[in-house]
């Protein structure tokens, strides 16, 4: 497998790379950084962790200046 790019919402925010057996996740968006060179088993994978990322930031309660 070469690189490949990951998309979320239309818009690319990462690629995965070939890595020890797996496939590591490169961010190129801020808001999937915590997701940087974390290795998973398939481009799938990796979506469902971009997903389940944005979608507990949306529910974190914000903080009141």
């Amino acid at each position: 497998m070469q690189k490949q790019v990951i998309e979320f919402g239309g818009e690319p925010v990462g690629i995965v790379i070939p890595d020890q057996d797996r496939l590591k996740f490169i961010a190129v968006k801020f808001h999937v950084i915590d997701l940087d060179e974390q290795r998973f088993n398939s481009p799938d994978e990796v979506k469902v962790a971009i997903r389940d990322l944005v979608r507990a930031r949306n529910q974190a309660p914000t903080a009141l200046a």
